[in-house]
């Protein structure tokens, strides 16, 4: 098998792509480990817990801005790579309806801020975030997935994070300078991601004119389901940090952050690996499934080894890893990472299998599991995080995991691992 998929990855071009594309997000993954020990020993715990909640709400309003085009819209552009005109009518009723959902975010969150006590006490804080939004907004990595150009992912990727390098040893000097992480962030991505849209813009010829409203609305219809879901998947992924500081304290909130950036290296590299092969899922599902399923399990199963190693050893190491992020209470965050590594080991599962959930075009069934598994896992972490703090987050976040890969399972199931059909 290991020599059928050598000659897979060179066949199918698979292998220029995948050292491309992980070589880019490499970087981008390890630019956090040479920043954080930094910004925690500049601001403190308490100051990096602040620019954590600031990050979590802007990833979370990004998803009301993005509106679902990161699965929809990948996939749509998968589908249609080879016809400029229906690829300009996706590109442009995309980013139109972008347009208009990043000023109603805009809007609503700025009343939020000034109005709402949580949030108006760092309200610089939170408006220096809003940057990442508008960021997010330009930013066209959805299109270069579809048409599987990683050559320019990668250069977004390296270009807004060698911006971030940057700007953070430059600017932030003294605790009180927590304020500009986040803006900085911001900058970097609007940066890279707008030079990366001309570039689209340029090589494919679009234009903007003659945008169909009509198309427009129908887009906001059509990916309201999928959307939807997605609102429950950034609660989940968002709303523990934020729930800590509320319920406890932004020290508290540094010192999930911590651990949380740890593993986010390995989350985020499985979300980004899912925005890699998942395109070629959907353009191999509509060919046979046959061949889909060895593609899917190849990857995948490499994948799950990689993360499964990498957890173990970061848990038997995770004194020293930890002492790297220049905390206070090392022993104490030491002891949840070495639960935290079960959630990318349980991810490394359930991601791969919700390619195949959404491939086989089960969004009612994706939409209507998110958003149970969503609202049990909250309700789970409000009502434990006040008694067992970061350890309840965790043993929530862990379930939470279990539960949603055996209903992916089960939806897919008959129709991909049934052989009697």
């Amino acid at each position: 098998m290991i020599k059928r998929g050598i000659t897979y990855f060179k066949s199918q071009k698979q292998f220029h792509n995948l050292t491309m594309y992980g070589f880019g997000q490499a970087f981008n993954l390890l630019t956090p480990l040479l920043v954080i020990p930094y910004i925690v020993s500049i601001c403190g715990e308490t100051g990096y817990g602040k620019i954590g909640v600031g990050m979590a709400v802007a990833f979370f309003l990004m998803v009301f801005v993005d509106y679902g085009s990161e699965i929809i819209g990948v996939k749509q552009v998968a589908i249609n790579r080879e016809n400029k005109q229906n690829l300009e009518s996706i590109f442009t009723t995309t980013y139109s309806a972008k347009a208009l959902l990043l000023a109603v975010v805009i809007i609503i969150f700025s009343l939020i801020i000034n109005f709402i006590p949580f949030f108006a006490k760092e309200k610089i804080l939170f408006l220096f975030s809003l940057t990442m939004v508008v960021g997010q907004f330009i930013n066209p990595t959805w299109f270069f997935q579809g048409v599987e150009n990683f050559k320019w992912i990668t250069i977004l990727n390296i270009a807004s994070k060698l911006i971030y390098l940057a700007g953070v040893f430059i600017f932030i000097q003294t605790p009180e300078d927590y304020i500009l992480s986040n803006l900085i962030w911001g900058i970097g991505m609007i940066v890279a991601n707008g030079i990366s849209f001309a570039f689209i813009i340029k090589k494919y010829s679009f234009s903007f004119r003659n945008t169909d409203k009509q198309k427009v609305i129908r887009l906001l219809k059509h990916n309201f389901s999928i959307f939807s879901s997605q609102i429950f998947v950034s609660l989940q992924m968002y709303s523990p940090i934020v729930l800590i500081s509320f319920f406890g304290n932004n020290a508290m909130a540094g010192q999930y952050k911590i651990i949380d950036q740890i593993i986010a290296i390995f989350k985020t590299y499985l979300l980004l690996f899912f925005n890699y092969v998942y395109p070629r899922i959907c353009y191999l599902l509509e060919k046979s499934k046959k061949e889909a399923l060895y593609f899917w399990k190849l990857y995948n199963g490499i994948n799950f080894i990689f993360i499964a190693t990498s957890m173990m050893g970061i848990a038997f190491l995770s004194l020293r890893v930890v002492t790297y992020f220049n905390p206070k209470e090392v022993e104490i965050i030491a002891d949840l990472l070495k639960i935290a590594v079960f959630i990318p080991i349980l991810q490394a599962v359930s991601i791969p299998l919700k390619q195949l959930v959404l491939g086989e075009n089960k969004q009612r069934e994706y939409v209507r599991t998110t958003m149970i598994i969503t609202t049990i896992s909250l309700l789970m972490i409000i009502l434990i995080t006040p008694f067992f703090k970061v350890f309840g987050v965790l043993l929530a976040l862990i379930i939470t995991e279990i539960v949603t890969a055996l209903i992916y399972y089960a939806i897919i199931k008959n129709n991909l691992f049934d052989r009697s059909h």
